[in-house]
């Protein structure tokens, strides 16, 4: 992994939480889980959404 991506890897890593662990490898495994874990949350709330708009319309949002 190129420097630029670790760091990327290390921000994002300490957004979705502490470091669970000191080993570097399972602490990485960890984090996967939680990405996986907050993309999940961010398709449902999208799933919702557009359901709501299919439901009651673009007006919904503001748009006539």
């Amino acid at each position: 992994m190129t420097r630029k991506k670790r760091k990327v890897w290390e921000y994002w890593c300490k957004a979705i939480g502490t470091k669970a662990y000191g080993d570097d490898k399972k602490a990485d495994y960890v984090a996967i889980i939680r990405t996986l874990w907050v993309l999940l949350h961010v398709i449902t709330c999208l799933f919702i959404i557009l359901n709501a708009i299919a439901s009651h319309g673009w007006s919904l949002l503001g748009f006539n």
